[in-house]
């Protein structure tokens, strides 16, 4: 992203924010754009399973139930990251893209965090790598 993109929103919309630069563009399309987070793993900040982290704009509007998805380590992949792989492409359709956010795809890649929060087994973390690995590659 340029030089104080943030000035500019917390919300990307579409592969073609004005916020990122070309090199980001092509590392955001393949889903490189999130391997910096592993160093964040590797500081026990981040798990590579778990919700994923929110920005404090958005989490100020979570109700109590949703606030739940912080009493976990955030993480790089989960059920909603694959749900809304291409979250980006949804937003920029929509000609309210924070409202939409806001309004349908917030509330539920929450509801799917807080369901795998209550259901959390090594299996499942297993299977959540492993499907990642097959979206960002094209093969499912």
């Amino acid at each position: 992203m340029f030089v104080n993109a943030q000035a500019f929103g917390t919300l990307t919309v579409g592969m073609r924010d004005p916020r990122i630069t070309r090199v980001g563009y092509h590392l955001r399309r393949l889903k490189l754009d999130e391997f910096p987070q592993f160093v964040n793993v590797l500081l026990g900040e981040m798990s590579v399973v778990g919700p994923g982290p929110e920005t404090p704009d958005f989490v100020k509007l979570y109700t109590d139930e949703q606030r739940k998805v912080l009493s976990v380590r955030p993480g790089i992949t989960d059920f909603a990251s694959l749900k809304y792989f291409t979250e980006n492409e949804i937003l920029e359709q929509s000609n309210n893209p924070k409202e939409t956010y806001i309004n349908e795809v917030m509330p539920q890649k929450l509801q799917l965090n807080l369901k795998y929060i209550e259901n959390q087994k090594f299996s499942t973390d297993l299977k959540i790598i492993g499907a990642t690995f097959l979206k960002i590659f094209g093969i499912k």
